[in-house]
C-alpha cells in the first residue's frame, strides 16, 4: 500500500467503493486521514463499514462542509454527459475533486528515496487501443531483464494498492482517460502515448474533450520522456507541442504506417521489422514475425511504443527482444486459446469498437469471424480495411440481424449467440483459417463485461475441441 501522504488529519469523502474507490480509502486512512465513504449501491457501503470506514451520502444537504477533498472512482461521470450528483455538490461548494491516480502521484515520492542509489520510477501509458498490451510488455520486459517493476492502473492492481518501491524500482501504470482527466497531479518520468480513435465520447463531450483528457499525462507533468504513435494527427500534434525542434530527442516518435526519419528518436515497424534510430543512424533492430504473443500490424505499435519506454529506462535492444520473445500476451487480446487441425483459435474479445477489430482482422488471413453485440457510435465503415480477410462473419448480440447488414460485401450467419457461432465456426472451418472472436461491439447486451464474453468463446471452443 502506498499511503497518501499530505493529509494527515483531514475528512477526505470518497465516492465510489469499487476496487480503486476501496484502495483509496485504506491508503487513506494510512496516510493519517479520515475516509468518509459512499456507494450507492448497499453491498458496497457495507463492504466498507465492516472494514471500519464512515459511511455518509456525500449528496445530502451539508454532507461535504467538513471534507477537505472528494475522491471521485472512474466510472463516476464529472461532467458530461451530466455530473454525479455529489460531484455536482462538491463543485458547487469549492471541494476539490480528484481520484486515486492524483493522490498517488502526490504520495508517491518519499524522504526514503534520499538513501537509495536509484530513485523509483513510473511509466504511464494512455491510448485508445492497445494500452493494455503496452503496460504489460513493459512490465514483462523489465522482470525479464532483472529491474524490479510493479503494474497497476487500469489493469492489475490498484495504484494505491502497490507496493512502496524500493531501490531501483520501477511502477508501470495503465491509466484511461477516465482516469488521467480528473488527477490533479500527474507526474510520469516516462509517458507513452499509443493512438486515438473514437471511444467515450458522451463522457468527454466529443473527440476533442477525449484527446484533451488523454493529453493531460503529458500537459499537466511534463514527463522526462515521452513515446508518441504518431500515426494518427493527435499523436502528431502531441509530439510537436512537447518538442523544442527536430534534433530533441526527449520525444520518442512511433509508428506502423511509414518509416520515421530524421535527427530525432524515432521508433517504426514496417513489414514485421522494428527499427529503432536516433541521429539519423539505426541504433536497433527487432524482427517481430517470429513473435507469437504479438501478432499483426496492431501488436507491432504496442512492440513499438513498449520498445521505445524500455529504452528510456536504459535497456539495450537485445534484452528487450529477449523479453519481447518470451511474452505470451494477454488474456482477450489476440490471445491464441487452441489450435486443431490446422485451425488456430483467437480470443480478441476486448476488441470493443470497430478500430480495434479491424486490426485484429488484418493480423489474420482467412478469418471465420464472431462478431456482435452492443454496437457504438460511428457505424461499422472503419471496419472496412479488415473485411478483405473475412472468409464468413457469424454475428452474435441482441441486434445480430442490424449488426450483420453493416457488413457491406461478406457472407455473414445470424447465429445470436456464442455457443450457435462458434459451433457453425467450428463445422466450416478449414486448415490454415483462424477462428477469430473480435466482436467490434461491447458485451453489455448479453455479458457483463468482454472478460466474460472472451471466456465464453474459450470454453465453447475447448469442448468442442475435446480439450
Amino acid at each position: 500500500m502506498i499511503p497518501v501522504r499530505g493529509m494527515d488529519g483531514a475528512r477526505v469523502g470518497v465516492l465510489g467503493l469499487g476496487r480503486s474507490g476501496l484502495a483509496a480509502a485504506r491508503a487513506l486512512a494510512a496516510g493519517g486521514a479520515v475516509p468518509v465513504c459512499w456507494d450507492d449501491t448497499e453491498p458496497a457501503r457495507a463492504r466498507a463499514e465492516e472494514e471500519g470506514f464512515e459511511i455518509r451520502d456525500l449528496g445530502r444537504e451539508d454532507a461535504l462542509a467538513d471534507i477537505a477533498r472528494l475522491v471521485v472512482s472512474p466510472g463516476i461521470p464529472h461532467l458530461y454527459p451530466e455530473p454525479n450528483r455529489v460531484v455536482a455538490a462538491a463543485l458547487v461548494a469549492g471541494v476539490p475533486v480528484d481520484n486515486d491516480i492524483g493522490l498517488f502521484f502526490r504520495s508517491f515520492a518519499t524522504p526514503s528515496w534520499d538513501e537509495m542509489d536509484t530513485v523509483p520510477r513510473v511509466v504511464a501509458v494512455t491510448g485508445s487501443n492497445g494500452k493494455s498490451t503496452t503496460s504489460a510488455l513493459i512490465h514483462h520486459v523489465l522482470t525479464e531483464a532483472g529491474r524490479p517493476a510493479q503494474l497497476g492502473g487500469n489493469i492489475g492492481r490498484g495504484v494505491l494498492d502497490l507496493d512502496p518501491p524500493g531501490d531501483g524500482g520501477v511502477v508501470v501504470l495503465e491509466l484511461s482517460s477516465y482516469q488521467t482527466e480528473l488527477a490533479r497531479a500527474l507526474t510520469p518520468d516516462v509517458a507513452v502515448f499509443t493512438n486515438l480513435s473514437p471511444d467515450h465520447l458522451d463522457r468527454h463531450g466529443g473527440m476533442g474533450g477525449y484527446f484533451a483528457a488523454k493529453r493531460r499525462l503529458f500537459a499537466e507533468g511534463g514527463p522526462d520522456r515521452a513515446v508518441i504513435g504518431v500515426d494518427e494527427a493527435e499523436g502528431r500534434f502531441l509530439a510537436d507541442q512537447l518538442s523544442e525542434g527536430p534534433e530533441d530527442d526527449r520525444v520518442i516518435r512511433v509508428s506502423v504506417a511509414r518509416k520515421l526519419s530524421g535527427p530525432g528518436w524515432q521508433v517504426f515497424a514496417r513489414k514485421g521489422f522494428l527499427s529503432e534510430y536516433r541521429k539519423g543512424r539505426q541504433a536497433g533492430s527487432i524482427d517481430l514475425r517470429r513473435i507469437r504473443g504479438l501478432p499483426g500490424a496492431h501488436n507491432h505499435q504496442n512492440a513499438c511504443a513498449a520498445y521505445g519506454a524500455c529504452r528510456s529506462l536504459g535497456l539495450a535492444p537485445r534484452q528487450i527482444e529477449a523479453g519481447f520473445a518470451s511474452f505470451a500476451g494477454l488474456p482477450h487480446r489476440s490471445q491464441v486459446i487452441a489450435e486443431a487441425k490446422g485451425v488456430t483459435f483467437v480470443n480478441d474479445s476486448k476488441a470493443t469498437n470497430v478500430d480495434s477489430a479491424a486490426k485484429a482482422l488484418m493480423a489474420f488471413d482467412r478469418i471465420r469471424w464472431i462478431c456482435g453485440g452492443l454496437q457504438k457510435e460511428g457505424g461499422l465503415a472503419g471496419l472496412t480495411p479488415g473485411l478483405r480477410n473475412v472468409t464468413k462473419a457469424y454475428v452474435i448480440g441482441r441486434e445480430a440481424q442490424n449488426f450483420a447488414l453493416g457488413l457491406d460485401g461478406v457472407e455473414a450467419e445470424i447465429c445470436t449467440t456464442m455457443e450457435v457461432a462458434v459451433a457453425r465456426a467450428l463445422e466450416e472451418a478449414e486448415a490454415g483459417e483462424t477462428v477469430l472472436l473480435a466482436p467490434a461491439a461491447a458485451s453489455f447486451d448479453q455479458y457483463d463485461n468482454f472478460e466474460q464474453r472472451g471466456d465464453d468463446f474459450t470454453r465453447q471452443v475447448r469442448a468442442r475441441l475435446g480439450g
